[in-house]
C-alpha cells in the first residue's frame, strides 16, 4: 500500500507517533515530523515493518529532508506517576512543541490524543502504515529509543536491552526474577507474571 503524503490540505501538517509503550524499562519516546509534499522514499513504512538496518538508513534521510522534526523522551519515573497512556500523549505534545515550524494540522497514530494548542488534529488507526509523516515519526521515535536502550545496556548488560530494547522477552523477565529491577524499570508495570515473585 502506498503511503499518502497529507491528510489535510494544510501545508504544515505534522505527523506524530511514539515508541516504547509496551516496554518494562526505559522512556516512552515520541517524534513529530513535518514533511514536504514532494517527500518520497521507497523504504518508508511503519517502523515495525522495517528492519533495524532499514530504519537506520531512513533516519538521516528523514532528518535532512523534513521541513521540521523533533523527538522527545518521557522517563520511567513520570510514566509511573501519570501512567503510560498519558506519558505517550505528553511525549507527543513535547515533540510538537519542539518543532521549529508550528503545525497547522496534526495527524496522530492511534485513536487517542489530547488537543494541542487548539490546533486541529485527526487520530488515525494504523496511521503509521497510511501516512508518510506518521511513518517518518515512527521511524525517528523507534531509532532514538533503541539508541538510548543500547546505551544503558552497557550499564546493565544482564537484561540484554541491546537486543530486547526493554520489551518483556522471557530473557528480560528471567533477569528481573534473578537480580531484581534497575533504576530504569517502570515500577507501575506488571514486570513479572503473577506466579513469579519480584525483587525490588
Amino acid at each position: 500500500m502506498t503511503l499518502k503524503s497529507n491528510f489535510s490540505d494544510y501545508k504544515f501538517e505534522a505527523g506524530t507517533d511514539e515508541a516504547g509503550r509496551g516496554c518494562l524499562a526505559g522512556p516512552v519516546v515520541a517524534a513529530a515530523v513535518i514533511l514536504p509534499r514532494s517527500f518520497d522514499h521507497p523504504l518508508l513504512n511503519d517502523s515495525k515493518q522495517l528492519s533495524e538496518k532499514q530504519r537506520l538508513q531512513l533516519k538521516p534521510y528523514i532528518e535532512e529532508l523534513s521541513l521540521a522534526y523533533a523527538v522527545s523522551f518521557v522517563w520511567q519515573q513520570e510514566i509511573d506517576e501519570i501512567n503510560i497512556l498519558q506519558s505517550s500523549l505528553l511525549a507527543m505534545h513535547k515533540a510538537l512543541e519542539q518543532l521549529n515550524i508550528e503545525p497547522e494540522f496534526i495527524i496522530v497514530d492511534g485513536n487517542k490524543f489530547n488537543t494541542y494548542k487548539s490546533i486541529p488534529h485527526q487520530t488515525i488507526i494504523k496511521g503509521d502504515s497510511k501516512y508518510m509523516s506518521i511513518a517518518a515519526a515512527s521511524v525517528l521515535a523507534k531509532t532514538y529509543r533503541d539508541e538510548y536502550m543500547q546505551k544503558i545496556h552497557k550499564e546493565f548488560p544482564e537484561y540484554n536491552w541491546k537486543s530486547n530494547k526493554g520489551y518483556p522477552t522471557s530473557q528480560h523477565r528471567i533477569a528481573i526474577q534473578k537480580i531484581g529491577i534497575s533504576k530504569h524499570h517502570r515500577r507501575s508495570f506488571r514486570l513479572l507474571p503473577e506466579q513469579l515473585s519480584l525483587k525490588f
